[in-house]
């Protein structure tokens, strides 16, 4: 049988694991991420600073831990991206049990930082958010599950996924984390939609995350005030809100300038959550949109491999990696430009954050994995193998 490769060498067994990875890897994708953490880098270290004095510590503190935990980041997606998709699929599961776990202990053990939601634990030397790494292992678990559905005689993986999805967001939203519990409903349903739901099924699903949303608003003081600030016609310029939408305003097309932009100095998560609004200040809309760009650079390639893919399991598992990625972006700058409700979501690999780097780079080395070059077999011997021939 002639075997099909959709990338441009086929992969010789027996060949050194650098060269053949080298080889198969998707390296617009892999070079797409080492730039947007270059720009995390170098708004860092224009956000950075202001935070570190206010806290009286040294200048580049913080710019300096971010590049200590994106090195880290980069270590382990470069480690990852080298395994093979069963050896992935194993470690994932371990390490959503390990997360799931760390979640369930957070009422316990966790803090709020005084930010009004129990999310993280602290470590002293650094904090530890749960959530972050139950990402990408739950995706990986939802596809496996899915897959198995998807064989002759297998378990009703669907009906299991949903349980475990409804029973994660149930705990995000008692945190309350809205915007991780949005994230991992957002990545279910792609993959869902991927693995052939029925259409009446999703939308009886979105009819019920309405009225959860619904019920959330009039239960959850928490919830109900970020809702109330985004529908509200008016942006009181002395909230986060306020100080992001001038500071985007200001920086205009090219910015006012390198070290100029004086956001930084009155946004207290200018170098996390509102990071996008220190590069449209300083450096205007040009940079925006190349960050946008990267980011769909990153999703649309690895949708467009993914498509030629015939395993089902890499398939869902990828297609649910790149989109939350994808959606994650998108919502960190829909809050910094008013067109979503502030959700306390970080812009992947452009943010400072120590759980947010490392989770970042596990989620990106599974789906470079995932979308590494690899032999196809005859779908005639798929189908035949599916039906015990």
């Amino acid at each position: 049988m002639t075997e099909m490769v959709y990338g441009t060498v086929p992969v010789v067994r027996g060949d050194p694991v650098l060269p053949r990875w080298w080889r198969t890897i998707d390296r617009w994708t892999m070079s797409c991420i080492l730039l947007l953490f270059a720009i995390g880098l170098l708004l860092g270290l224009a956000s950075s600073p202001p935070l570190a004095s206010k806290n009286g510590l040294e200048p580049f503190y913080y710019v300096t831990r971010q590049a200590i935990f994106g090195g880290m980041a980069m270590m382990v997606m470069f480690a990852m991206s080298m395994m093979s998709p069963q050896m992935v699929r194993r470690l994932a599961v371990l390490g959503f049990l390990g997360a799931f776990a760390a979640l369930i202990f957070l009422p316990v053990f966790g803090t709020d930082f005084g930010k009004g939601a129990v999310r993280w634990y602290s470590l002293g030397f650094a904090s530890l958010q749960p959530s972050e790494f139950l990402k990408p292992g739950f995706v990986v678990m939802a596809a496996w599950l899915m897959a198995a559905s998807l064989e002759v005689g297998g378990p009703p993986g669907k009906t299991y996924s949903l349980v475990l999805t409804v029973v994660i967001v149930t705990f995000l939203a008692l945190q309350p984390d809205f915007g991780q519990a949005c994230l991992i409903l957002f990545s279910w349903g792609v993959m869902y939609f991927v693995a052939g739901a029925p259409m009446l099924l999703l939308i009886v699903l979105a009819a019920l995350v309405v009225a959860a949303g619904t019920f959330a608003y009039a239960n959850s003081e928490h919830f109900a005030r970020r809702i109330d600030g985004f529908l509200s016609p008016d942006v009181d310029p002395t909230t986060q809100l306020g100080y992001a939408t001038n500071a985007i305003r200001e920086g205009g097309f090219f910015g006012v300038g390198v070290g100029e932009g004086q956001v930084k100095w009155s946004l207290p998560d200018a170098h996390t959550d509102f990071i996008i609004a220190v590069a449209a200040e300083e450096y205007g809309l040009v940079c925006v949109l190349v960050i946008i760009a990267l980011y769909a650079v990153i999703v649309v390639r690895s949708l467009m491999r993914l498509m030629k893919e015939r395993d089902p399991f890499i398939r869902l598992a990828g297609t649910g990696l790149a989109c939350a990625f994808g959606v994650q972006a998108m919502i960190n700058m829909g809050v910094a430009v008013r067109l979503l409700p502030a959700k306390g979501m970080t812009l992947p690999f452009v943010s400072y954050g120590g759980s947010s780097l490392i989770a970042g780079g596990i989620a990106v080395g599974m789906l470079l994995a995932f979308t590494r070059t690899r032999p196809q077999g005859e779908i005639a011997d798929i189908l035949m193998k599916r039906s015990g021939r």
